[in-house]
């Protein structure tokens, strides 16, 4: 058995300097990182993007088929990925952690060994954080502090009549991951030597679990001079993040069935699982995308883009927004993606 080592042979501030000590930082704009007050940033003529997520145990994840250091990994990209969604660079983060006595100096190393990664891969400089005990479980709080040009900045109200819609990758791999991960969990329950069957299962099992920010769509649209007129993630499932934009723009839509990107595992395991395709890509969520519209003018430029798919375009709020299946019949998109009272 491993040595485990309690957190309360180190304290507080021993276990912020344990943690954080050989933090070393790669951005001109961090002044002053971790070992004061406050981290002391300078962005010069450039607009600050802030954003924050908490992650709760039991609610966003399950420590049963959770490692720690995906955990952290996954905590940590999706901050990025919102940065990336306002078409800018994400470039801080501050960490905080609520832990309850369950939890080892070892567990934790974990969870940061996942964040500092995804912090090396991205480029991203951990700059403050704090600790806390926790009565209920582990909790990550997570604020990433990112950078984007005047005039550049995408937005949810920008999308126009007659724009193309377009995501990037494909959609429901994620939720499918976590249909699979919650049946092997039940079938498990308590098992000795329980085997998972995870066999030819692994991309949708690592959308789920180790999910990535699309930095490489960032910075081809901006190679390619395309500006989306609004733009978001998908973190919440294609249905709702295209109601967010069409509320927010004040327009309608029309994304069509048979254009929506699915993979082959996504579309394996949903007959496997006797589950609607179309309905796991609209609602599944958690799957990380990019989302966005650009100007009819960019058609050609968006059809050559390798990555992303045309999906549908902007109407005007009167026409509503709708789903075309496969028949042209239509059916009107609702928000099924989660919810505070429904959880993952």
């Amino acid at each position: 058995m491993s040595n485990r080592t309690e957190i309360a042979t180190l304290g507080e501030f021993g276990l912020i300097n344990h943690l954080t000590e050989s933090v070393k930082l790669q951005n001109e704009s961090t002044l002053k990182g971790i070992g004061d007050d406050a981290a002391i940033l300078d962005y010069k003529d450039k607009q600050v993007l802030v954003t924050t997520d908490l992650l709760l145990e039991g609610i966003h994840f399950d420590l049963t088929y959770t490692p720690l250091k995906h955990l952290g990994y996954k905590s940590a990209v999706v901050n990025f990925s919102d940065i990336y969604a306002m078409n800018g660079q994400p470039k801080q983060i501050v960490v905080s952690l609520g832990i309850s006595k369950r939890f080892s100096v070892e567990d934790i190393d974990e969870i940061y060994a996942g964040i500092r990664l995804a912090c090396d891969i991205y480029g991203v400089d951990i700059v403050g954080g704090d600790i806390s005990a926790s009565l209920t479980g582990l909790c990550i709080s997570i604020t990433c502090i990112g950078e984007g040009e005047k005039g550049k900045i995408v937005m949810r109200s920008g999308a126009k009549d007659t724009d193309l819609i377009c995501v990037s990758g494909d959609l429901g791999a994620a939720y499918m991951g976590l249909q699979l991960l919650e049946r092997e969990k039940h079938v498990f329950n308590g098992q000795k030597d329980f085997q998972p069957d995870f066999g030819g299962k692994e991309y949708v099992l690592e959308r789920q679990l180790k999910p990535e920010a699309r930095k490489d769509i960032i910075q081809m649209l901006h190679n390619e001079n395309i500006l989306p007129t609004s733009m978001m993630d998908i973190s919440d499932g294609l249905s709702s993040e295209l109601l967010h934009i069409s509320k927010a723009s004040h327009v309608g839509c029309r994304i069509y069935e048979d254009r929506i990107p699915i993979d082959y595992q996504t579309a394996a395991m949903a007959e496997e699982f006797n589950m609607n395709l179309v309905t796991a890509a609209l609602n599944g969520g958690e799957d990380y995308e990019l989302l966005f519209t650009v100007p009819l003018t960019d058609h050609e430029k968006i059809e050559k883009t390798e990555g992303v798919k045309l999906i549908g375009h902007i109407t005007k709020l009167e026409y509503g927004n709708y789903l075309v299946g496969r028949d042209g019949g239509e059916v009107e998109l609702k928000a099924q993606g989660w919810t505070a009272e429904k959880g993952m």
